[in-house]
């Protein structure tokens, strides 16, 4: 070993960066190895054309936990968010529907294609809002473990007695929110297909799924759970980038006192005794810890980073059914000018700093996932574009725009054989054409493009299927079960081993939770009480 510390963080993203903080704070000598030359994991900010920087991957913020940005000091560290003027701006075929910006000014937009949906829309809110602050209240909360003893009987009625002190209204509504498709669900709020398209685009982010799909609802329920500047379930443009935010966690983390070495891929997790012993690395260099952090995804970590034998046969088991694949095409491009859209022309207007959502209907959804199971991907697909270069001129040159679409649904594996190395710029012409359709200067204005298919998402950022979420956000595998029943507390079947990353509660986005609270049972179980509660 040429190395010691008390902790060892596989993955500088941003939970491993977070985690990293808070054990270093607490007097951990802790180090964190990274594959890549820069830390951020998907947060990360590229420039991808000379003068054109964006946010490579995670591209937009709303979900990081409000502690977490005041314990790491990201606003005295730089930490601003640039709040959408309105939340979604959709451009249909003769039409357009803006969502946001407001009660009224979204109850009057939708009075324009409803009058009984403008009337529904506080009600929907409300009962959205009860769930959702329920989860909040649950997000840096460890769940409690099945076959736990007595400490996890505890957790679990202490927060089963919060979904029991809901109005039984609430109830139903979460009842439904978990199990229903958000298509059932909208169903019973409103009437017009425009303005359920509109709340069902977030059922569909990150889930290679249709918006009829059994479980949607609850997708789009995650999407609302976060906050910006104060202002519940708002999105916003970091400004520099989401990279921007995830080098000032680096930052407070060597602050407070870990190393973090980039470069440094991790070979094979070290097991002495069915206890984590370290890491060795791919250049043959081990560094010992008697704790090891996972910030990598659960289908990474146990399938190639453990050896099997490490494992017992029903966990292996288990986590061989570990579903991931978020179905989602990421892109970039550089733009000589901002796309003009047919139902809404103009340039440098209002939806240009907002979320640009193609996704006309919940029909149109689901056949997008239905091509993508039977063809890769479907000339038609869900498009979601933000121009964070209309609030941030540091992205590109004057006069110039960078654009992020995040696309859906694209298969993880292509049928029929065939490869992602092939076909991405055939699915990434397909989006633009998708745009081009709306705004018709947009494929002329192109001056280059990033492009990450499921497979480049995997290879560059370690995202197994290019699951951005480190694991499908389905019932059976959320909460206590995530990733896998009886390991929902963050602690493997390994001694010593930990996971910290979106493949445990509370699931998928810049959030900065599952980080936090990995960070407080290590250092439950270091403490000499921790220790003996667990024996």
């Amino acid at each position: 070993m040429t190395a010691r510390f008390d902790a060892v963080v596989i993955g500088a993203g941003h939970n491993g960066l977070t985690c990293a903080f808070y054990l270093a704070r607490a007097g951990l000598k802790v180090c964190v190895v990274e594959r890549r030359d820069v830390v951020g994991g998907a947060a990360v900010t590229e420039e991808f054309h000379p003068g054109f920087r964006n946010s490579a991957a995670s591209y937009t913020v709303s979900l990081l936990q409000p502690k977490v940005i005041a314990d790491m000091k990201l606003e005295r560290r730089g930490y601003r968010v640039i709040e959408r003027p309105v939340s979604n701006f959709f451009p249909l075929e003769n039409d357009y529907l803006k969502l946001g910006g407001g009660a009224e000014r979204t109850r009057a937009e939708l009075a324009r294609f409803s009058a009984r949906d403008a009337a529904a829309l506080d009600g929907y809110e409300a009962a959205l809002e009860q769930v959702a602050d329920l989860l909040r209240s649950m997000a840096l909360k460890t769940p409690p473990n099945a076959g736990g003893g007595i400490a996890a009987l505890l957790a679990a009625a202490a927060q089963g007695r919060a979904v029991g002190a809901l109005p039984i209204a609430a109830q139903r509504d979460a009842l439904a929110l978990f199990v229903q498709s958000a298509r059932e669900f909208l169903d019973g709020w409103f009437e017009n297909d425009h303005v359920k398209a509109a709340f069902a685009f977030d059922s569909v982010v990150g889930n290679y799924a249709g918006p009829s799909a059994p479980g949607s609802a609850y997708v789009l329920l995650h999407h609302v759970l976060g906050e910006v500047n104060g202002k519940k379930g708002a999105w916003g443009h970091p400004v520099g980038g989401m990279g921007a935010i995830t080098a000032m966690m680096a930052q407070a983390a060597r602050e407070a006192g870990a190393v973090i070495r980039l470069e440094a891929p991790v070979e094979r997790l070290l097991v002495d005794g069915r206890r984590a012993a370290g890491v060795r690395l791919a250049s043959g260099e081990e560094i010992a810890a008697r704790t090891v952090v996972a910030n990598v995804g659960p289908a990474l970590l146990f399938r190639q980073l453990v050896d099997p034998s490490d494992l017992d046969a029903d966990f292996r088991k288990r986590i061989a059914g570990f579903k991931t694949g978020s179905g989602s095409f990421r892109m970039n491009v550089a733009l000589s000018a901002l796309p003009d859209f047919n139902v809404l022309p103009g340039k440098d207007e209002e939806h240009h700093r907002s979320g640009i959502i193609i996704a006309p209907t919940m029909d149109y959804m689901d056949k997008a996932h239905e091509d993508a199971v039977r063809y890769g991907w479907s000339n038609a697909p869900v498009v979601e574009m933000t121009i964070p270069s209309t609030v941030d001129d540091s992205l590109a040159p004057p006069g110039a725009h960078v654009a992020s679409l995040f696309c859906q649904h694209f298969a993880p594996t292509l049928p029929n054989g065939r490869s992602w190395d092939d076909e991405r710029e055939a699915a990434a012409d397909d989006i633009i054409d998708t745009v081009t359709a709306h705004a018709p200067n947009f494929r002329a204005s192109i001056i280059a493009r990033q492009i990450h298919s499921p497979t480049d998402l995997e290879r560059k950022f370690g995202l197994i299927g290019g699951d951005i979420f480190h694991g499908r956000m389905s019932l059976d595998q959320l909460w206590a079960a995530r990733p896998v029943l009886g390991h929902g507390d963050y602690r493997a079947p390994i001694g010593g081993l930990y996971l910290c990353g979106a493949g445990t509660h509370p699931g998928g986005g810049v959030t900065g939770a599952p980080g936090h609270n990995a960070a407080r049972e290590i250092l439950k179980d270091r403490s000499v009480i921790g220790r003996l509660f667990r024996k």
